[in-house]
């Protein structure tokens, strides 16, 4: 049986509610049924549940449904191939039937947090073995198809491997590929991927943390074998004098095109906190690349291929997507102060009207609500929403990260409750003065502007700022 969870968030501001509600809501509408197991699919007219989003979206909604949440994860495990490979995506016919899809990887967004859902939903020994067993079967499977050159990077077949729809520096690549070969006949792929390299790396770092978890002798054999991706990837793929990281194409030449790929791999914590404090330095925060008015467009604006295209396309325009990975990646790296500006524009983009689309221009934060031409326009795309209710939670209120609890005082006055198998975490926030209780017990005070980490018993372990004047010494355990 698995536990039963609940969330209620109330505040002063109408707009921030409004949007909240209105996400909460729309989210109902992306929970289907897959034969007997219910499910949460992106949505925005995106029917399947994707291994690029949602392990993660799955997760982020174990608040509200922890049964979605679980299928999420385990379907991607039940239908794992032999040989190790996980669908890209699973679709549900009208019958009733499910269809793994191999055709793509379309990204990774997954041992994280099918790992963190063991931990939430009441640590099962069997969950965690299956979990062990499929990661380390697809990283064998990664190594045995993707590393064509033996340059010790993995490789991108096909568009979708890293789902970058429409992006322009796969050139004439395919958009699928459904062999265990690369393509022969295309300019770019096989690419040596950044992205397809730290599936590797996050499948390690994973086994590394279960067999901790489970004494089973092998942690130290799996860091090291993650660190050996890391290098790996930093000595091919990383130059030094630009502070990012490049894919490199078939040839082995660099693919000179600035995207926001390195803040990918901050999320799968394949680089150094050096490397991602430069690319966070030198890029993410100049305004003439990534730090626009709305931040995170997919290529830097100043690039020469990038594109602001208002459909499916990931040459330009800031995507949805990019700001639910970015709250890990910059937990990841510990640059929490960047959390509440990245989600204040989010939400003001989305703004009063409450549409949830996958793309906004950079530069007015418009939404882009026709996703795919003649298609009507795009609402109740699940990692907007998510994101919207994620950045909320970080910012605002309680987030369970594992054995911890986030406590979040940006100034607003709110309350919001977290309730778990009979828990509950909630903290009630004057604008000028937090309260936080567990079970009913106040466990501390705290000033404004700060990110409070504390075990599942209200015990303080923590704590750091979310803005920059922020006094972390205003905390008062009780």
């Amino acid at each position: 049986m698995l536990p039963q969870t609940g969330v209620t968030f109330s505040c002063d501001d109408a707009a921030l509610q409004k949007l909240f509600d209105e996400a909460e809501r729309k989210c109902l509408h992306n929970l289907k049924d897959f034969g007997a197991d219910t499910v949460l699919v992106e949505g925005g007219g995106y029917e399947k549940i994707w291994l690029e989003t949602q392990p993660m979206g799955g997760e982020m909604y174990w608040k509200r449904n922890m049964t979605a949440a679980m299928n999420n994860q385990l379907l991607f495990m039940r239908t794992q191939r032999a040989d190790g490979r996980i669908a890209g995506s699973i679709q549900c016919h009208p019958d009733g039937t499910i269809e793994p899809q191999f055709n793509k990887f379309q990204g990774f967004c997954f041992p994280l947090h099918a790992l963190n859902m063991w931990y939430l939903s009441g640590k099962e020994t069997a969950y965690l073995d299956m979990l062990a067993d499929c990661l380390e079967k697809f990283d064998q499977y990664l190594w045995k198809t993707r590393d064509s050159d033996g340059d010790g990077c993995l490789e991108s077949f096909c568009v979708y491997d890293t789902g970058e729809d429409n992006a322009l520096r796969y050139g004439h690549a395919p958009v699928y590929c459904t062999t265990d070969t690369p393509p022969e006949d295309a300019d770019v792929v096989p690419m040596a991927s950044m992205d397809v390299t730290s599936f590797s790396y996050a499948c390690r770092d994973t086994l590394a943390e279960i067999s901790r978890l489970r004494g089973d002798g092998r942690e130290s054999e799996w860091r090291e074998k993650a660190d050996a991706v890391a290098a790996n990837l930093k000595a091919r793929l990383w130059d030094d004098k630009r502070h990012a990281c490049f894919d490199r194409d078939k040839h082995g030449k660099t693919i000179d095109v600035l995207c926001h790929n390195t803040l990918r791999c901050m999320y799968w914590g394949s680089i150094s906190q050096k490397m991602a404090d430069a690319f966070v330095r030198q890029h993410l925060l100049n305004p003439q690349e990534f730090w626009t008015p709305l931040p995170l467009p997919s290529v830097a604006v100043n690039d020469p291929l990038f594109r602001n295209v208002t459909t499916n396309n990931w040459s330009g325009q800031a995507e949805a997507l990019t700001y639910q990975r970015a709250i890990r990646a910059l937990e990841n790296y510990g640059m929490y102060e960047l959390i509440p500006q990245l989600g204040q524009k989010l939400m003001q983009a989305i703004g009063p009207q409450c549409r949830f689309v996958q793309q906004y221009d950079p530069f007015t934060g418009e939404p882009s609500v026709i996703c795919e031409p003649g298609q009507p326009p795009q609402d109740a795309y699940g990692p907007a929403m998510l994101s919207v209710l994620e950045y909320t939670a970080r910012m605002y209120g309680v987030s369970l990260v594992r054995d911890t609890v986030v406590w979040g005082t940006c100034p607003l006055e709110c309350r919001y409750t977290q309730a778990l198998n009979g828990r509950s975490w909630e903290i009630v926030n004057s604008g000028h003065e937090a309260e936080a209780f567990v079970d009913g017990r106040k466990v501390f005070t705290a000033g404004p502007g700060l990110r409070i980490t504390t075990d599942l018993d209200g015990n303080i372990l923590g704590t750091a700022r979310y803005l920059p004047d922020a006094d972390p010494a205003q905390v008062t355990p009780q």
